[in-house]
């Protein structure tokens, strides 16, 4: 295997990891934004830093929960560039 085409192989995998990892805590982040501003729009409560504590903590519970599968497909990952690079040298 060229070693070019290694690094490119992994580098392309690593961004699909990166999005595949960051799509729950943004779709969860997102979702409560647009209630909380759902929520401001129908009380007429126009304070900006309301938005923020909710979606902190729904984030932070996310992560939370998702917090062992985030690691097993990093760690998979590591294991799978560790490997072949052991067979490609």
């Amino acid at each position: 295997m060229d070693v070019v085409q290694f690094v490119v192989d992994r580098g392309r995998e690593a961004l699909w990891i990166t999005l595949e990892l960051s799509l729950p805590l943004l779709a969860v982040g997102l979702l409560v934004g647009l209630a909380v501003s759902l929520l401001q729009a129908v009380t007429q409560i126009q304070e900006q830093t309301l938005s923020f504590i909710p979606k902190i903590l729904a984030v932070g519970a996310t992560l939370f929960v998702l917090l062992p599968w985030l690691l097993t497909v990093v760690i998979e990952y590591t294991r799978g560039t560790i490997d072949r690079i052991a067979e490609a040298f």
